[in-house]
């Protein structure tokens, strides 16, 4: 069966989301048996005569009450058919009488009998007045659901069809694309502060250390009373990093070091301080471990009773961050380097190939060994690749620092005036600054506020967007409008009720009409269409 549209299709002006593809709702008896006589019957008015309104409710509540008293599937089916067509019939009969005031028809096949022409109305049936919103407010939350099916963009971006509405918009755009470019400076500054903080660059700085000691109760008294105390004496080391520009004598040595530098302990991987064992047999051996005392130390103190002077030894392992190693005489005669870390080491030998144009000029991968550098490979020609493995046997770790002290029990308290001067590598003072610098980088309250401000103004540009093109598009053609409105909510209803997987598609063939249950819907469909009060021709 053919049927006659009088409206052609339009693309709807109200955007992608609404789309004219209009289909029939004649439903068929198995179909109908498959959702168990669940659908609801479709009701979508548009008239505004109050009768016709009153009578839609009407078949809907019949329809409703059908289905609770659980009728047979068959004939609930056919009813609901029924009632379906005579409600859309209605609908489409009330609208072009509006327009037109005629009543126009259509040819059933195999039949003699004209029947007006029905608007496909995409709304699932079962959907009663009393849920059904205006027209209007589904409008207004079509795009919005339309929208949740779409990929989500940036809050702050305005949509491409808002920049055509507002030419004013470009200078916004111009605006967020500079911000970005901004960001994403102060991101790539931020990451280069924060490996700034966590490898700091290192200046070599002068370390002093101090060791002496101090001593109570060395004079003896006679007779020697119970209550008095053992004679001590106390060893300290300690030291500081020299400030460039000032009298380390001027100074002296109980001045602290400055803050902006780290504290004593960590530059020491560990300590060693051995006493004399016939004095103190059963713990001459006292060891610091920085592994076992994380929190770094202003210096170290030793704390013993005894009235006897002797030597310390004390031996301190530097605590080299990276690690240095210590070079062979032959390597050291050749860079001039006698502790370094490895990758300056491999950097020496570089600048003195080039230096001395020891290059290979037909494998430039590989360098000539002049007699210096052949001691130490023992090669004519090694690899630049090579050169990290081959001076690891001239690679050793660095010496400990030996010190000896003499604890000295008389005279004037602290004794020891010998003070020590190692290099020692200390990160560039900037650590404060660094932090200053990276809290400024993050985001205050003020800027996260103006973020919310534009995306709250944003949203709402978008809703009046929505608002406009709904107007817009029903301005310009109502009944296309409102067609595509009715076919768009239908689908979504359909969705809703669970018919999404109905062929509407076979609707609109006329072998869908040749089957047997349509004799009898039409039969019942006009046995009751007088009692609509709307007349038709015959």
């Amino acid at each position: 069966m053919s049927m006659n549209n009088n409206n052609p299709q339009k693309n709807s002006p109200f955007g992608n989301s609404l789309q004219t593809n209009p289909s029939a709702h004649l439903q068929s008896q198995g179909q109908s048996q498959q959702q168990s006589g669940s659908p609801f019957s479709t009701q979508f008015q548009l008239s505004q005569y109050a009768a016709a309104h009153a009578h839609a409710q009407a078949i809907a509540q019949a329809q409703s009450k059908a289905q609770a008293q659980a009728m047979a599937h068959v004939q609930a089916n056919h009813a609901q058919f029924q009632a379906q067509l005579q409600a859309q019939g209605m609908s489409i009969n009330q609208s072009h009488g509006h327009f037109s005031g005629g009543s126009p028809s259509f040819g059933l096949a195999n039949s003699g009998i004209k029947r007006m022409p029905q608007k496909p109305v995409g709304r699932p049936p079962g959907v009663s007045n009393a849920n059904t919103v205006s027209p209007m407010r589904m409008m207004e939350l079509t795009p919005a659901q339309r929208n949740k099916k779409k990929q989500k963009l940036p809050e702050k971006q305005l949509l491409e069809r808002v920049a055509k509405i507002l030419p004013q918009s470009a200078l916004y755009t111009e605006l967020l694309e500079f911000e970005s470019r901004v960001d994403a400076a102060l991101a790539r500054k931020k990451i280069d502060i924060q490996d700034a903080i966590k490898n700091p660059p290192c200046v070599q700085k002068t370390l002093r250390i101090y060791v002496f000691n101090t001593f109570a109760n060395q004079t003896r008294k006679i007779p020697m009373k119970p209550n008095d105390e053992p004679p001590t004496w106390t060893m300290k080391i300690i030291g500081r990093i020299l400030e460039e520009g000032m009298d380390p004598e001027q100074a002296g040595m109980m001045q602290g070091s400055s803050p902006m530098y780290p504290k004593f302990s960590a530059f020491f991987k560990r300590v060693t301080i051995s006493l004399d064992q016939r004095l103190y047999p059963d713990n001459h051996m006292i060891v610091w471990d920085a592994s076992r005392t994380p929190t770094p130390q202003e210096g170290f103190e030793v704390k013993r009773k005894g009235d006897k002077e002797f030597n310390v030894n004390i031996r301190l392992e530097m605590n080299y961050m990276p690690e240095k190693y210590k070079l062979s005489i032959a390597l050291m005669e050749v860079l001039g380097i006698e502790v370094d870390t490895r990758s300056r080491v491999i950097a020496a030998i570089w600048h003195y190939v080039k230096a001395r144009k020891l290059q290979n000029a037909d494998d430039p991968s590989y360098f000539n060994c002049d007699p210096a550098l052949r001691k130490v490979f023992g090669e004519d020609k090694v690899k630049f690749a090579m050169v990290s493995q081959k001076i690891s046997p001239h690679l050793s770790a660095p010496q400990p620092i030996h010190l000896e002290h003499k604890i000295k029990l008389s005279g004037n308290s602290p004794v020891g005036s010998a003070c020590y001067d190692v290099l020692v590598d200390v990160p560039f003072p900037v650590q404060r600054e660094l932090n200053a610098l990276l809290a400024t980088t993050e985001k205050t309250k003020e800027i996260e506020a103006c973020d919310e401000a534009i995306c709250t103004s944003i949203r709402k540009i978008n809703e009046h967007r929505k608002r406009r093109a709904f107007f817009l598009g029903f301005s310009q053609s109502p009944v296309e409008f409102i067609d595509a409105l009715i076919e768009s909510q239908g689908r979504d209803l359909k969705l809703a009720a669970g018919e999404a997987s109905r062929n509407a598609e076979r609707e609109h063939r006329a072998e869908f009409y040749n089957q047997p249950w349509v004799e009898d819907a039409v039969i019942r469909y006009l046995n009751r269409k007088p009692a609509t009060g709307v007349h038709g021709s015959t």
